[in-house]
């Protein structure tokens, strides 16, 4: 069990927050930057930004699925309801209740209450409202690819310099569907590895993925401002990178967002597979590398290839028509009603058709299930499934990478995954499910 560190102490962050060891956080990150001056929009089911380890951290955002409040939540002890905030401690904890410290703890939070059906207003608002990076660790299972609308909004974010960062999903093991909006041109798809670098089982193996991060055994708080300790997923993943492209804006406020995406993309460390993989796609995230290394501007930019690719053949709706931005309300007019059942119907038409499956790292054992109600409104299914090992030690660190771009693509790995990664580390830790958001409800 990580060390917890008593209000009054110096923040942490927590023994069991491996990924500040393996990646250098402290000595090479942090005497940098810590994310001042930068503001990331946390797409998700809203934030307790009055727990002690988040206080001061939150600007205001929106609830985009009812028109009312600004993105908060109540305290809840409910796990499922407290995956926003898990994600807002990742990027933004202070340490000061629990140790536990996020990445880039100068930088703030926006959070934007949402579902699947909104994703795209969402991102608008986000945009329109001064995020500089979106992080959206949510998916839902889309064969058909990225649906018009979402496309357009991801479209209109890249078209006014922001950072868009999706989760590849948790379902490696079931079907290994694609996922929305990680398979969108222009979103950062991010896979998930432990602490020895090797990809999680449930991590999908997608084309569309594009980098990894830590999301084996990543603990997060919850919405009472505790720890849940064994979870395990791409949302960690890529709440963490959203981090650090926090960092690198924070670093460079000049520089194109467009450039932040291929400085990540270039400074990773390869790992599974040789060469470029659909589980990691070119490797793990190295923030150290990202903010230092001399990335030359011929490097490859894979996401923004993507994107490009989708605007010169949708000219007309490349950079996504600005809608109009949800008015935050405490009473409801008729065409609000209107809108909100609209939204109603769409997402239950959503989940008869395909199922939702949301990315929140959350890791159900069975007995905590049995004796808990099922999320409201939740279709069958999603990219849970219990994890065994032990709550990893830090790391040595990870080492680093020179910068230059890696070499052509070797193919994507063969066959269905393997299984858990092999020889967890050792340490000690209890299951807990953490809060899947609220795709589909």
């Amino acid at each position: 069990m990580g060390t917890v560190t008593p209000a009054d102490a110096a923040p942490g962050p927590r023994t069991d927050q491996w990924w500040f060891s393996a990646w250098q956080i402290q000595q090479r990150v942090w005497p940098i930057t810590k994310g001042a001056g930068v503001t990331v929009g946390v797409v998700d089911n809203g934030v307790n930004g009055q727990i002690p380890d988040l206080q001061g951290t939150i600007v205001p955002g929106a609830n985009v699925e009812t028109h009312q409040g600004d993105g908060q939540i109540p305290p809840t002890s409910d796990l499922e309801a407290s995956h926003g905030t898990a994600m807002a401690g990742l990027i933004v904890g202070q340490g000061t209740g629990t140790g536990y410290m996020g990445v880039a703890p100068e930088a703030k939070v926006m959070s934007i209450n949402s579902n699947l059906a909104v994703w795209d207003k969402a991102i608008r608002y986000a945009t329109d409202h001064g995020a500089k990076v979106i992080s959206i660790s949510q998916a839902f299972n889309s064969p058909n690819g990225c649906r018009p609308e979402l496309q357009q909004a991801i479209g209109y974010a890249l078209q006014h310099d922001v950072v868009v960062v999706a989760g590849a999903g948790n379902s490696a093991e079931k079907g290994n569907p694609a996922m929305e909006p990680a398979n969108c041109a222009g979103a950062l798809a991010v896979g998930a590895v432990d602490n020895k670098k090797i990809p999680w089982s449930g991590t999908e193996r997608q084309p569309y993925v594009a980098v990894a991060a830590p999301g084996f055994l990543v603990p997060a708080l919850d919405g009472n401002g505790k720890v849940n300790e064994r979870l395990a997923g791409t949302s960690q993943a890529t709440a963490l990178t959203s981090a650090v492209a926090a960092l690198i804006r924070s670093k460079n406020p000049q520089m194109p967002a467009r450039e932040v995406v291929q400085r990540i993309i270039n400074t990773t460390k390869d790992v599974g597979p040789p060469g470029i993989d659909n589980m990691t796609g070119r490797g793990v995230v190295i923030p150290g590398d990202a903010l230092t290394a001399n990335v030359p501007k011929s490097a490859p930019n894979p996401v923004f290839d993507a994107y490009d690719k989708w605007a010169a053949a949708n000219p007309q709706g490349a950079g996504g028509q600005p809608a109009a931005t949800p008015t935050v309300k405490h009473s409801k007019s008729a065409s609000t009603k209107a809108d909100d059942q609209a939204d109603q119907n769409t997402k239950i038409l959503l989940g008869v058709v395909a199922g939702v499956v949301v990315i929140g790292g959350i890791v159900i054992a069975f007995m905590v299930m049995r004796n808990r109600k099922k999320p409201k409104a939740f279709p069958a299914g999603g990219g849970y499934s219990p994890q065994q090992g032990n709550v990893p030690g830090p790391p040595p660190g990870w080492g680093g990478h020179s910068g230059q771009p890696q070499g052509p693509p070797q193919g994507p790995p063969q066959g269905p995954p393997q299984g858990p990664p092999q020889g967890p580390p050792q340490g000690s830790g209890r299951p807990y499910p953490p809060p899947p958001g609220q795709g589909g409800r």
